[in-house]
């Protein structure tokens, strides 16, 4: 757990900001999330910084192989076995509130979409994998982000329900994953707010700019 924590609270986005002479919280919508990092810094970082933020919640997601016995990971196999479910439930929740409320960066962070999105592909892959896919749909047709990251945490729960793993966890991993997805979505209030009044910028092509997110 505390391994996620750390992981988690890395800024990707206002580390790789400043080192290309930007501050993420200073610019843009002052997130430091991928997308405020692609209006700011542009679509290859963007892109890297989305990747970053992924792999650290997916990473904190895998972290109990580190400590498991021999037994328990071959028992693994291709996903997690079910006794390292808890422990991973754990480590992938602190990676993405360390995320959202990083101490590198004033306790304040990103949506928590890509380090979710990354935890969840460690937990349960062919849910999120959908999810990530619905994400895809939306930003494409609307060129959105929030829109796509609201759609998708809004279906989450009921995707999970439905393709969750079986095992003796799967009821706390449904309800786990979907406490996380609330929890996104109550930090896209203020997208939200925005798309309600037409206020929000797509991230490319007509009407872009460097606010929103």
């Amino acid at each position: 757990m505390i391994l996620g924590l750390l992981l988690g609270s890395i800024p990707s986005g206002l580390w790789i900001g400043r080192a290309l002479g930007a501050d993420l919280q200073a610019a843009g919508s002052k997130n430091i999330g991928a997308t405020n990092a692609f209006r700011v810094l542009g679509p290859k970082w963007g892109a890297i910084v989305f990747v970053l933020d992924a792999a650290k919640g997916f990473i904190a997601a895998i972290s109990p192989l580190i400590t498991a016995s021999p037994e328990v990971i071959a028992a693994s196999g291709i996903g997690l076995s079910a006794a390292l479910v808890p422990s991973a439930l754990a480590a992938g929740l602190a990676a993405i509130l360390g995320h959202m409320f990083s101490p590198w960066a004033g306790f304040k962070g990103g949506r928590g979409v890509a380090t979710s999105l990354g935890v969840f592909f460690g937990i349960a892959t062919a849910p999120t994998a959908i999810a990530f896919g619905i994400w895809i749909l939306l930003f494409a047709f609307s060129r959105r982000v929030s829109i796509g990251s609201i759609g998708a945490a809004m279906l989450y729960p009921f995707l999970l329900f439905w393709r969750a793993p079986e095992g003796p966890y799967r009821l706390t991993i449904v309800i786990v994953g979907s406490a996380v997805a609330l929890l996104v979505l109550v930090r896209h209030i203020p997208n939200i707010r925005r798309l309600l009044r037409g206020a929000e910028p797509p991230l490319f092509g007509r009407g872009a700019k460097g606010s929103g997110r």
